[in-house]
């Protein structure tokens, strides 16, 4: 008989759906697909049928947003407001990820500037990596999938993704969308597996590229049992501060700040969560940010106007809360919050000042916590800010151009917002985590790039110069 996975909702815990588990047996077939396609170069998919086949998918989607909308909704908890722009990112990026296509070229490599060189012509041209194996996380179920699936297959490669265990409804209903749309058997392929199975596609020597979005622990250890040769872009957490200087308009900034702490519920990799704000206005912007928080409607993520949905799992509510409450014993000040509301969802909370050594300070939250400390001198706000192992998005406020480029140039983060939240994000903009928070970039046109390899030709012909 064989075992399944059940999907249920995060927020009244009902069952949504029941979907079998694959075996090992069935895994191994769908990697034995995947890499007598990449194997054989005349199953290879030419770039013209690629684009044709995207842009017939992106079509599908389109009639789609509604009923993506609310799976997405339903079984990852993402509020439905909020989940119908994912979707529409979703559609943006299949479009994103087809225009790129023609940018997957090579360059000519000038011969002829030594003797030894002389009657050459040579260039390169990219070619697809391999077979790409890709792991996601719950918190975006549909755009996530579309960034580590939609660019394989447009760059060429073969892809297995396995979804998040809680929600993988969106995932399939992909795969159904791609079927319809006329991609070819093979080329694109979804499992449903226990976590030993996905570590054993990850680490499979015929995979060539492991794209892996998920915690610090589980991506490191899966890059350690790498075989030699496979590439990977590891994107895992960050606990994203923000520098708030004197002269910032503090009305201007709240609502930003708000939404890029409790977006999902804070379950963003690049969500706000350490504010260091001036001692002139720390308190005050706290004060304002936890009346914003508090006037959020929480709940039910199938409502129209829910701005704050369930954390994934109950146990993650325990672990919040036992956070929280850690930091209020050890002298944080409590603004709002800092309560659970029923087995799933806790309320939007603000701290002010915080020891710098309990967990909200220390760890990456992923939950509706926004911490705020006060700062006297700047330089050693910046060393707060870059004390942690995760560095990911940052952000100043500032409308002094200098202390925002000094800013910029000092805080350790792969990008750096100035006067916007850190968790803005455009899908053809770079995107990804350094040290502990990831290796290698995402975004549509570089894990395009990243999943493509060079290959050279030199051509002799006594005809050339």
């Amino acid at each position: 008989m064989s075992k399944t996975i059940k999907v249920t909702s995060p927020y009244d815990q009902r069952l949504i759906e029941e979907i079998p588990l694959i075996d090992e047996e069935g895994l191994e077939k769908k990697i034995n697909l995947a890499y007598s396609l990449f194997t054989d170069s005349s199953k290879w998919i030419p770039p013209h049928k690629r684009i044709a086949i995207l842009e017939k998918a992106r079509q599908i989607m389109e009639g789609k947003v509604e009923t993506l909308s609310k799976i997405a909704a339903g079984e990852g908890g993402k509020p439905y407001q909020d989940s119908k722009v994912e979707v529409l990112r979703a559609i943006n990026g299949v479009k994103i990820a087809t225009e790129e296509i023609s940018q997957l070229k090579g360059t000519q490599i000038p011969m002829g500037l030594t003797e030894a060189s002389v009657n050459r012509l040579a260039f390169t041209m990219r070619e697809p990596i391999g077979v790409v194996a890709s792991l996601s996380a719950f918190n975006h179920p549909l755009n996530l999938i579309v960034h580590q699936t939609i660019t394989a297959f447009a760059a060429g490669c073969p892809v297995i993704v396995k979804p998040a265990s809680n929600t993988p409804r969106s995932c399939l209903a992909l795969m159904d969308i791609l079927e319809e749309a006329g991609v070819p058997e093979g080329w694109v392929q979804a499992v449903i597996c226990t976590n030993e199975l996905a570590e054993k596609l990850a680490t499979d020597k015929r995979i060539n590229f492991l794209s892996f979005i998920g915690s610090v622990k589980i991506g490191w250890y899966l890059k350690s049992k790498l075989p030699p040769g496979t590439r990977c872009a590891l994107e895992h957490g960050g606990a994203a501060p923000v520098i708030v200087e004197k002269d910032a308009a503090i009305d201007e900034i709240v609502p930003m700040l708000t939404k890029g702490g409790f977006y999902h519920a804070g379950q963003v990799c690049v969500s706000v969560q350490r504010i260091f704000a001036h001692g002139d206005i720390a308190h005050e912007l706290a004060e304002k940010i936890a009346e914003k928080a508090k006037k959020l409607t929480i709940g039910d993520p199938l409502k129209e106007d829910t701005e704050v949905g369930p954390l994934i799992r109950s146990s993650e509510v325990d672990r919040v809360h036992e956070w929280v409450q850690e930091a209020i014993d050890r002298g944080a000040e409590l603004l709002c919050g800092g309560k659970k509301i029923g087995d799933t969802c806790y309320e939007p909370t603000v701290l002010f000042n915080p020891p710098q050594d309990v967990r909200v300070s220390q760890e990456e939250i992923f939950g509706p916590v926004v911490c705020v400390y006060a700062f006297s001198d700047r330089d050693e706000a910046i060393q707060q800010a870059n004390a942690l192992e995760y560095h990911f998005q940052a952000a100043v406020f500032t409308k002094n151009l200098d202390v925002a480029l000094d800013t910029v140039r000092r805080l350790n983060a792969t990008a750096v917002m100035v006067n916007d939240h850190t968790a803005f994000r455009v899908d053809w903009m770079p995107f990804g985590g350094r040290d502990a928070s990831g290796e290698g970039l995402g975004g549509i046109p570089y894990s395009m790039h990243e999943m493509t390899r060079e290959k050279l030709m030199v051509f002799k012909s006594p005809l050339l110069p």
